[in-house]
């Protein structure tokens, strides 16, 4: 495979991520919607949830995300027996120093993939919350800065229940967004086998970029312009899943910050300044969804959060004018 050239810090930001598209896309076929949102969460400076069975690319995801901008990665595999110290660190004895030295956890990394996370404890789950939300981690009242970008993409499996731990509404929170990665079409699966007959392609990627520039142009992403009657919007639709009947629990104010957040970098990646109402609207359903809970009335009727997102999109009035 030919090396491209890594983006420079500096690089536009439609620019940086056309080419983490690119790349991510040779080891990840079929799934250009999929890449496309966990690109947005990476520079979004977000983290990732994905609920899927197994077999269907999320591990080979992450690590292409983590192989493109040439950073580094962890895989933590969410098991009953994993201690909070295992995603954390722990601090250990050196004898011949005579003094105690901190040994860092799995989460310490540009890309880390928690893998089936609800098949650990939840006293183990929140080990993620400090270093999810603050990007730090505090062993025996120290605390260590997680690198940028820092980016978790954690999975699970809806299917196979049985000894699982649900997340807690609180941790759930914390994820920018959750998607579904999906079987591939049938090109897709044909092109997938012809790839992987020998070697696994995620294993030939170059980076196109490394971590300061992503980091950079994450950075970028709160000068793009959401005028007050988006940011109306934006509250509207959070607001109206709050009174939604069908809803126990409706989207928090962190919900409103990750949907402004989100569709800003999407709005970036088009070559754009500002934030239309289409931005807001494609990025509902992965920003909105996880963060709600329906009635119990609402759960043996079948319905889903899902179908409490497309009614409440079709419900709130979108603005005239973005006012760009």
């Amino acid at each position: 495979m030919v090396q491209q050239a890594a983006a420079p810090r500096g690089t536009r930001f439609e620019e940086l991520f056309g080419a983490l598209l690119d790349n991510v896309e040779q080891a990840i076929r079929g799934k250009r919607d999929v890449v496309r949102l966990a690109l947005v969460c990476l520079l979004s400076e977000g983290h990732l949830l994905i609920e899927d069975v197994p077999g269907v690319g999320k591990t080979s995801l992450a690590k292409a995300i983590a192989r493109s901008i040439g950073g580094t990665w962890r895989r933590i595999q969410f098991t009953p027996d994993l201690l909070p110290s295992d995603v954390t660190g722990v601090s250990v004895w050196n004898r011949a120093r005579g003094e105690f030295e901190f040994r860092p956890g799995g989460v310490f990394a540009h890309v880390v993939l928690a893998d089936e996370i609800n098949r650990a404890s939840p006293k183990t789950q929140s080990a993620l919350l400090e270093s999810m939300e603050e990007r730090q981690v505090t062993v025996d009242a120290h605390t260590y800065r997680l690198s940028r970008p820092f980016m978790v993409i954690a999975t699970q499996n809806p299917i196979e229940l049985e000894g699982t731990y649900p997340l807690p509404e609180a941790q759930l929170d914390r994820f920018l967004m959750r998607v579904r990665m999906g079987y591939p079409d049938r090109d897709a699966e044909m092109a997938i086998l012809d790839d992987q007959g020998d070697h696994l392609p995620v294993e030939d990627l170059e980076p196109v970029a490394d971590a300061a520039a992503v980091a950079e142009a994450a950075s970028r992403v709160t000068g793009v312009h959401v005028a007050p009657a988006l940011k109306g919007y934006i509250v509207d639709l959070c607001e109206t899943t709050r009174r939604h009947p069908e809803l126990a629990l409706g989207a928090s104010p962190r919900g409103s910050l990750a949907l402004q957040r989100s569709a800003r970098a999407l709005a970036a990646s088009s070559g754009r300044d500002y934030v239309t109402p289409d931005d807001v609207k494609e990025l509902a359903p992965a920003v909105l969804e996880h963060r709600m809970i329906l009635t119990a009335e609402a759960q043996l009727r079948g319905a889903t959060t899902g179908d409490v997102v497309r009614a409440v999109l079709a419900t709130v009035p979108v603005p005239g004018s973005t006012g760009a």
